[in-house]
């Protein structure tokens, strides 16, 4: 995002639409020192056939957003519906006609030292266009990271908490420095866990196989759209199973899937190819479907989105 359109930009923060430039936070907030926020991503898809702006999935992000937001003790006033309405008038403030990220953040807002949490809590909505997070067109290049993926009873990491990003940063940043396009996880038990910011799914014998909620993953809602693309549209069942870092190196395919890096080929791991070294079929159909969903084009998926400037689609797309 150019400076000048990030001086431009309206956010909703502190209940309010207000310019970026004027949604600022104290030095002492809690969450800034501590961690103590969560937060969500959700994708918006320009469609200029329809002149059209796609929302994908946001009352379910919100309700992931919120339920999250219990763990701690994080108090959310709105409903899932209510911030999805929210999102889409702040596109429309923004006047957006472009791809889209929209960031929430709910976060504890005491200004004070003390890693004790209190009541006192805010949240905000920020909407900034946004292209590929990754560029996966020729597909991606991962490595196991030496960073261990976070156990539920330390940090949960189906939580989005702020302060759990730690972990993804510092194997993100080991990846990279190591020559890797994204890193990819393993359990304290050497089971396979997810990648630095998406889930994570292998094809194997004919079978797709992606980790359970139980190794520690994000509950993915781009991971449950692919699996139900693949049973609705490729007649193949997703199995939920622990996967062993060696099954990365015999999979006939790798992929991520991510809000951010939608659904991601991977076509070598560790620096040894996978399958044959190119983005399988599978992979490249599944890629297909799921741009083709969230941008409208598939009315069985058109449930997934909420329109942004013609809101009379909305039954159409529920």
């Amino acid at each position: 995002m150019q400076a000048d359109a990030a001086n431009n930009t309206i956010v909703y923060f502190e209940n309010q639409f207000v310019p970026i430039g004027e949604a600022k936070v104290g030095i002492l907030t809690h969450a800034l020192h501590y961690g103590t926020g969560v937060f969500e991503g959700i994708r918006g898809y320009w469609e200029p056939a329809g002149n059209e702006l796609y929302l994908v999935r946001p009352v379910e992000h919100y309700q992931r957003w919120k339920a999250n937001g219990a763990l701690l003790r994080l108090h959310l006033p709105l409903s899932a519906p209510e911030l999805a309405q929210l999102t889409a008038e702040l596109c429309r403030r923004n006047g957006y006609r472009t791809n889209v990220y929209v960031r929430p953040l709910a976060y504890k807002s005491a200004q004070r030292i003390g890693v004790a949490p209190d009541d006192r809590d805010a949240f905000a909505i920020i909407v900034v266009p946004y292209g590929d997070y990754l560029d996966s067109r020729n597909g991606l290049r991962a490595g196991v990271s030496s960073w261990r993926r976070i156990e539920d009873n330390a940090i949960p990491g189906r939580g989005k908490i702020c302060g759990a990003y730690v972990n993804s940063a510092l194997a993100g940043d080991e990846a990279r420095r190591n020559g890797y396009d994204e890193a990819i996880f393993l359990t304290e038990d050497g089971h396979v866990a997810e990648g630095a910011s998406c889930n994570l799914f292998i094809v194997r014998h004919g079978a797709l196989i992606t980790p359970p909620p139980t190794d520690n993953i994000l509950e993915g809602i781009t991971r449950a759209a692919v699996m139900e693309l693949a049973r609705r549209e490729l007649h193949l069942e997703t199995q939920e199973r622990s996967i062993d870092r060696s099954e990365l190196y015999v999979a006939d395919e790798v992929f991520f899937t991510g809000t951010a890096v939608e659904v991601a080929p991977i076509i070598e791991v560790d620096r040894r190819p996978v399958g044959a070294g190119a983005i399988g079929p599978v992979t490249a159909e599944l890629r297909r479907l799921y741009f083709e969903a969230t941008r409208g084009r598939l009315p069985a998926y058109r449930r997934w989105l909420l329109p942004v400037y013609h809101p009379a689609r909305m039954d159409k797309a529920a």
